[in-house]
């Protein structure tokens, strides 16, 4: 607020004269004083009436000068030519007076005064946007005839002048923009003094955004840390004693390298915007534990005319522990996403495949067994047999591991210790160990129970010894297999997908080769090998994989080119108790007498064996490759059949149709569905609908004679 000097009143001096003590002069008579004659004193007092008008006269002239100055003052003011604004960097109108309202904004209806630019002449837009960046840098500006639009009473020209102002609680500069207009000099007065009122009301504003931002400060869930020139801290708020775990009493004074070492470092020798983010960092807390935070700075430099000494800068750092760790456990569970897609898809292809291969095997594997009755066994065709025999005998392997692969099934597990099965996979590995080749053993004597089933845990282990032995190779090596108990804890249980807790581990380890980053992840991908052609399918890996993850175990790898391997299982421990193994019971010898067995297949070349194997075994067998005319022989002479034998799968029709309509035809008939790929749900229904067994493709021949003769002697026996 200006301030108007106003002029002293003058103050005239007053003479006193003593009177005689004592004296006193009558009322109504003249005054005598002893020694001062009465008329001296008329004299006397006639001068200092003349001295008092004169001093009247002075304090009404003064008086008069100061009402006329404050009424020039009030034109003076009320007709100052200025409109005033409040402007930040960005253009926005924060504040703005009346006599900016009308020059700007002459009509409600009119454009509002929200930005400044707009209301500037496209030819003097780019000259006032430079003139503002001047002002952000030197502190003032100035543009000269500028020409402004003013709404429905179309365009004025007024003098631009920009001066930044202090604003230490905003990110954005802001400005006092005055603009001279060549208009009445009464509204430039009046819009001077409503420009006054809303500077003063800004930094009443200031002052409350002052308080505010140290309310936000300290409630915020980011440190904020405040540095001088020195990189010293001078401000520690609440969440930066929570993150560095230093009280603020602590961390006043200290270098910022204390907390944030990489930070001194850019600050020292990297020339810092104003406002930026730095990105991640590593920190410390006070006890030296390192942990993962994001900066952002903002740095307030000193600028000529203005009361900053040296300059200030801001810390924004937020914790980025959570996040990290979110990051890397959903990094973990998108590659047990992928493996798990890999997987099903494997398992789709598999389900798709393995009906008609196990159609073929059943064929092939057949016709040798009767071949092989059929010749002595001194012919030189025994050799070609037994060999063809063999290759059967691999790939009905391979499609059984294809389909353990596959099966989404629980597998029938029991509490069982490892150790016999350990036992029996190194037997079994022996017999194809290379001379070179030493295998060990370690079963430690306190391992516990794992509820487990036998023999796909031991297929699991033999697969991962024949690729043990194999990535040995010709040279002379080592496979070890060991059996032991652990308690597993973070991080391991979390990067292999388990949870901590007691644990049997089944490790087989290897001399080998050893396997690169690259290779480890893509181990477990179906049919994916690195061994040459005739080495290896590429499904060992994905069946253990399988089989652990029906155990709900997982498995570890660890390997390095030239460091070898190791191949760790991992078995839930379990508290029930292991059964005992029941003794086997031999099988009475196959003798069908007269017994008539309808079998039911699509595959002519199975029809065939079954119908040869059946009739050698004592059986009556009628065949039938379409289900449509079994079911009208079933219903021509239903009592004519002691058993019915039907495949699943069927173009057009289903086993479980048949099945379905047998039942309906005659209840009493035994009915067993075979089929290459049983899935708990088949099992469910088939057993639902009445099945009497279910035959597994591709099976022994002895194995399925064995079945139609208990099934029979089963109804027999009813």
């Amino acid at each position: 607020m200006t301030r108007i000097a106003h002029r002293r009143k003058l103050q005239l001096p007053v003479r006193y004269r003593p009177r005689a003590e004592g004296l006193a002069p009558p009322a109504g008579q003249d005054l005598i004083v002893a020694g001062y004659p009465p008329a001296q004193m008329i004299e006397d007092l006639r001068k200092y009436q003349a001295e008092l008008e004169v001093q009247n006269q002075a304090l009404r002239y003064s008086q008069q000068e100061a009402e006329g100055a404050s009424e020039r003052f009030a034109t003076l003011f009320s007709n100052v030519p200025l409109a005033l604004m409040v402007v930040d960097e960005e253009g926005m109108v924060l504040a703005s007076n009346a006599m900016a309202l009308r020059l700007f904004q002459p009509r409600e209806s009119d454009q509002p005064l929200n930005f400044l630019l707009p209301f500037v002449s496209a030819g003097h837009a780019d000259v006032v946007a430079v003139a503002f960046l001047s002002a952000k840098a030197e502190g003032t500006s100035e543009v000269s005839e500028v020409v402004f639009l003013a709404g429905s009473h179309g365009t004025f020209s007024g003098d631009l002048h920009i001066a930044r102002i202090e604003n230490p609680q905003d990110e954005l500069a802001h400005f006092i923009c005055a603009i001279i207009d060549q208009g009445p000099l009464l509204a430039q007065r009046r819009a001077l003094q409503e420009s006054a009122v809303v500077l003063r009301q800004r930094n009443e504003a200031l002052l409350l955004s002052e308080t505010r931002m140290a309310a936000v400060i300290n409630s915020s869930l980011d440190a904020i840390l405040c540095i001088d020139e020195a990189r010293r801290i001078t401000v520690f708020n609440p969440a930066a004693t929570t993150l560095f775990g230093c009280p603020a009493e602590m961390a006043f004074g200290n270098p910022v390298g204390r907390f944030l070492p990489d930070i001194e470092g850019v600050l020292k020798t990297t020339q810092v915007p104003a406002q930026t983010t730095l990105g991640e960092f590593q920190a410390k807390t006070l006890d030296g534990k390192e942990i993962f935070v994001e900066i952002s700075v903002s740095v307030e430099r000193p600028r000529e005319g203005r009361a900053l000494q040296g300059s200030i800068t801001t810390l924004f750092v937020r914790d980025l522990t959570a996040r990290k760790q979110a990051e890397m456990q959903r990094a973990a569970l998108e590659t047990q996403l992928r493996e798990s897609q890999k997987m099903q898809a494997m398992g789709t292809m598999a389900g798709g495949i393995a009906h008609d291969f196990n159609n073929i095997l059943s064929a092939i594997l057949g016709n040798v067994g009767l071949a092989k009755q059929d010749i002595d066994h001194t012919s030189p065709a025994t050799t070609s047999l037994l060999e063809i025999e063999k290759a059967g005998r691999r790939a009905r392997d391979l499609v059984r591991q294809i389909l353990t692969f596959s099966r989404n099934e629980l597998p029938k597990r029991i509490p069982i210790h490892l150790a016999e099965v350990v036992h029996e996979t190194a037997r079994l590995a022996k017999v194809t160990l290379p001379p070179s080749v030493e295998l060990q053993t370690t079963i430690s004597d306190d391992s516990w129970a794992v509820l487990a089933d036998a023999t796909q845990v031991e297929q699991a282990l033999l697969n991962l010894c024949t690729n043990a032995i194999l990535a040995i190779g010709s040279g002379r090596g080592k496979v070890a297999i060991e059996l032991a108990s652990a308690v597993i804890v973070q991080p391991l249980a979390g990067r292999i997908g388990l949870h901590p807790g007691r644990y049997v581990t089944l490790a087989v380890r290897d001399t080998g080769n050893g396997m690169s980053a690259a290779t480890l992840a893509r181990i477990f991908e179906p049919f994916f090998t690195t061994r040459e052609v005739g080495q290896g399918t590429g499904l060992g890996l994905s069946v253990v994989h399988g089989i652990m993850q029906t155990h709900q175990g997982a498995v570890n790898v660890a390997s390095a080119p030239g460091a070898g391997s190791i191949f760790t299982l991992y078995f839930p421990v379990t508290t029930g108790s292991v059964a005992t193994v029941e003794a086997v019971v031999p099988t009475a010898r196959v003798d069908g007498r007269g017994q008539h067995v309808m079998y039911v297949d699509d595959d002519l070349a199975l029809v065939f064996l079954i119908k040869r194997v059946l009739t050698r075994k004592g059986f009556v067998v009628t065949t039938f490759t379409d289900p449509n005319a079994a079911r009208a022989a079933l219903e021509e002479t239903p009592d004519s059949f002691d058993l019915l034998v039907t495949d699943y799968n069927m173009p057009g029709y289903s086993g479980l149709d048949l099945l379905r309509e047998a039942k309906n035809i005659r209840q009493d008939l035994p009915v067993a569905l075979a089929s290459g790929y049983v899935t708990p749900e088949l099992e469910r229904l088939a057993i639902q609908e009445g099945a009497s067994a279910l035959i597994y493709k591709p099976n022994d021949v002895n194995e399925l004679c064995e079945t139609v003769q208990r099934l029979i002697a089963q109804r027999r026996d009813r």
